[in-house]
């Protein structure tokens, strides 16, 4: 029997009890942080706070219920799913030969940055940004280059005079679409720039666009590989359902690769690491949330708009001393709290000290993040108001 559309609706405001799970976000305090107690509460790791959808769980509980788990192996239903995503979301038409799958993004960048280059040479990130690529890149023997993204007045541009003196020193570029944590979603213009300057150097890029489909109103998301053939065949672009559908634990990642002979050194690289096949689960839960998943999103998108409004007016009314710079699209949050005046050290004692609250400190994203804090607002409105509420007491204590 089908479910209704009434039936399959999520409420976002219920609270689901994560503890005892094996939650990382939940679970992983004390080994993280050193804490543990049920009055901490955690706004770090970025997964959500919400059920997926209805016609996900429907498919993974069949696939459960079959009762044999062997070797997996992807069917034509999973390629379908993914191909007419990202026609309908992203008006991009990927073949399934450039899709190759990996246990998330992460692995995905680590196993292209041991792909594409030689023990050191340079690669470019841009911080504050995702902490995973600079450890990525130093644990692959490669040189970080940094081009420091520049906060102008209250929204983040990429330094591309900057970019340029670097470039040709480099042989990879990271980058972060939309980017996490200041939340920016690149025009198409400053993706064409980026992507003429890395041709023009002969530097690959490896466009992590894991958040594409989190894009609030007023924005668009350009897919790096899509703004030409020449830039498609110099570029490698990672996503997932995972942050879209809340499912980072199935590990549905997938890597998109144009070009035929980066493909094909790519797939040497997955043959050598022993990546294996998306396991059973990874494989229903995609092919369901792409072919089922698009009115539960649009509700979504909704509430987290309503979740990042709610946050920008309370922070502005209640904690005047901190800033928010206002996402364009991700449920993360980036918090300017330099007018406090405390280190990276102090401002984390004092948030789990006073406030019993657990966010992501800024000096971790790299340069240009020290006196920030990351949260994630995907969330239940009550938990998200609850969290600021603390925050807001902690730095009235100072």
């Amino acid at each position: 029997m089908s479910l209704t559309r009434d039936e399959m609706r999520t409420d976002f405001d219920a609270a689901i009890d994560r503890r005892g799970t094996g939650s990382l976000k939940w679970d992983g305090l004390r080994k993280r942080f050193g804490v543990e107690g049920a009055d901490f509460l955690p706004m770090w790791v970025a997964d959500t706070e919400f059920r997926t959808p209805e016609p996900v769980i429907d498919a993974l509980v069949r696939r459960a219920r079959h009762g044999l788990f062997g070797y997996s192996a992807a069917p034509a239903a999973y390629f379908e799913a993914i191909h007419g995503w990202m026609r309908r979301r992203h008006g991009w038409d990927v073949k399934e030969e450039w899709i190759a799958s990996t246990p998330g993004v992460v692995c995905a960048v680590n196993l292209l940055i041991r792909t594409l280059t030689d023990r050191g040479d340079g690669v470019v990130i841009q911080p504050p940004v995702y902490y995973p690529f600079r450890r990525g890149v130093e644990d692959n023997g490669c040189r970080v280059l940094v081009n420091r993204l520049r906060l102008d007045g209250d929204r983040y541009r990429m330094d591309l005079e900057d970019l340029e003196r670097k470039l040709p020193d480099a042989k990879l570029l990271i980058l972060c679409s939309p980017h996490n944590p200041v939340g920016r979603v690149w025009s198409s213009d400053e993706l064409r720039m980026l992507g003429e300057l890395c041709l023009h150097h002969g530097v690959t890029v490896v466009s992590d666009e894991i958040h594409f489909d989190l894009v609030f109103p007023g924005h668009a998301h350009t897919v790096f590989a899509a703004l030409s053939q020449d830039i498609a065949q110099q570029s490698v672009v990672c996503t997932a359902a995972s942050k879209t559908f809340n499912l980072p634990g199935l590990q549905p990642a997938i890597t998109v690769i144009p070009n035929p002979r980066l493909r094909r050194d790519f797939a040497h690289t997955l043959r050598a690491c022993g990546i294996p096949e998306p396991n059973a689960f990874c494989l229903e839960a995609v092919t369901a949330a792409y072919a089922h998943g698009e009115d539960w999103l649009a509700e979504l998108l909704a509430y987290l708009e309503g979740n990042r409004d709610f946050l920008c007016r309370f922070v502005e009314a209640e904690i005047p001393r901190l800033r928010v710079v206002r996402p364009e699209a991700t449920f993360l949050a980036w918090l300017d709290c330099r007018a406090l005046g405390l280190e990276s050290a102090q401002l984390e004692r004092l948030l789990l000290s006073k406030a019993r609250l657990v966010l992501n400190q800024g000096h971790t994203f790299g340069p240009g993040g020290e006196g920030f804090v990351r949260l994630n607002f995907g969330c239940p409105r009550r938990m998200l108001e609850d969290g600021l509420t603390r925050l807001a007491a902690a730095v009235q204590s100072l």
